[in-house]
């Protein structure tokens, strides 16, 4: 799982270089992604994000979850104001999560993935 911020319509750097210094840890692995940022909720960075982890090929999980202004989600506590979108999309995603992990698991156990 992956949790980014939307920086300048995308992710930062620092993430950026992160996967790319893991780049064979990702192969052939499920990847969910958790974004937040102002009123896109950091879902530019989402999909930027898609696209490297294809090059890489990863496989991420279509649903993701998203904190739409988040400045604002949470209290001065850091606890978000209203669970229920956040929970029902983070049990969306991460039962995607496990399907992909499990079948992915499985495959690479009989064919050595060598993409």
């Amino acid at each position: 799982m992956v949790l980014t911020p939307e920086y300048n319509h995308s992710f930062p750097a620092g993430l950026k270089n992160l996967v790319d210094w893991h780049y064979g840890e990702w192969r052939a692995k499920p990847v969910a992604l958790v974004s937040y940022g102002g009123l896109a909720g950091g879902l530019r960075a989402v999909e930027h994000l898609r696209q490297v982890f294809a090059e890489l090929h990863a496989v991420t999980v279509r649903d993701t979850v998203s904190f739409h202004n988040a400045g604002a989600s949470f209290d001065d506590e850091g606890t978000l104001r209203d669970r229920t979108g956040p929970d029902a999309a983070a049990k969306t995603m991460l039962d995607q999560l496990v399907w992909w992990g499990r079948a992915l698991r499985d495959a690479r156990g009989r064919w050595p993935y060598t993409g």
